[in-house]
């Protein structure tokens, strides 16, 4: 399902792409018993098709990189950032375009897929892509490009899946009163369902569904069309989650995160 709130935008200069030393924690970064020395934090630009995205890189490691949900912004990703950090694992957290940020207007999946396939590709492989909503399914529409696809060692779709039922789906983002901030984005997500669904069924890749509990709007059926599609689908639940499961339940989205991608990244 995609949640599409309106962007919240703040255009910002540059040319070209770069990293430059963040001298405090992640905000908001607050778990028990993890360790006491903060972890390096960098925050990185990438200068693509007319837009700096902005992005925010912690720790060392694996890359996992975190890709929001729409109308959502990098920081809601910290407490799940400061959850996988301890497990050697090193997130990158990008405003997608016209989100937080980064700056350009995201109104077309095919603009924002190209700039994940270049979140992708500028990092060391393998990558594992972690996408709640608009960015699962911007994730699944850049593994169509082959140079992304070589790059990923999973892929992991929190409460979305690629052909939800338009319908449905208009009808629970007005009831938000959220469609009519990006109504163009969601009507061209929206016409693209079967071709998302194919892209997702030629993945040759591991693919993790971690579903939110009763607040969620996905379906069982929405579910098992998508297992239909790709057999190799794992599905994982969080009970206590709506669809934002980065906001609602941060630790165990990390504690699934973790678990997974240490089995993809495992040498073999």
């Amino acid at each position: 399902m995609v949640d599409l709130t309106k962007p919240q935008r703040n255009e910002l200069p540059g040319d070209r792409a770069g990293l430059a030393r963040q001298s405090g924690p992640v905000p908001g970064s607050k778990t028990s018993g993890r360790a006491a020395s903060q972890p390096a934090t960098a925050e990185a630009t990438l200068v693509r098709d007319g837009a700096t995205l902005r992005a925010t890189a912690t720790g060392t490691g694996p890359t996992v990189l975190l890709l929001h949900a729409g109308g959502e912004r990098r920081g809601v990703w910290s407490p799940v950032v400061a959850a996988l950090t301890p497990c050697g694992l090193r997130t990158v957290a990008f405003d997608l375009r016209g989100h937080g940020d980064s700056s350009g207007r995201a109104t077309t999946l095919r603009t924002i897929a190209k700039d994940v396939t270049a979140m992708i590709c500028r990092e060391p492989a393998p990558v594992v892509v972690v996408g709640a909503s608009l960015g699962g399914l911007a994730a699944i529409a850049s593994l169509a490009d082959p140079r992304a696809a070589r790059h990923v060692a999973g892929l992991v779709l929190v409460d979305v899946v690629p052909d939800p039922d338009p319908d449905r789906v208009r009808a629970w983002l007005d009831d938000r009163g959220l469609r009519r901030h990006s109504l163009e984005l969601v009507e061209d997500i929206l016409g693209q369902g079967p071709e998302l669904l194919a892209t997702a069924t030629r993945i040759e890749l591991p693919i993790l569904l971690v579903r939110g509990g009763p607040g969620s709007p996905l379906t069982d059926a929405d579910v098992e069309r998508f297992r239909a599609a790709n057999p190799a689908l794992t599905v994982s639940r969080v009970p206590s989650a709506g669809h934002l499961v980065a906001r609602d339940a941060p630790d165990e989205l990390a504690r699934i995160v973790a678990d997974h991608a240490s089995t993809w990244l495992a040498p073999r």
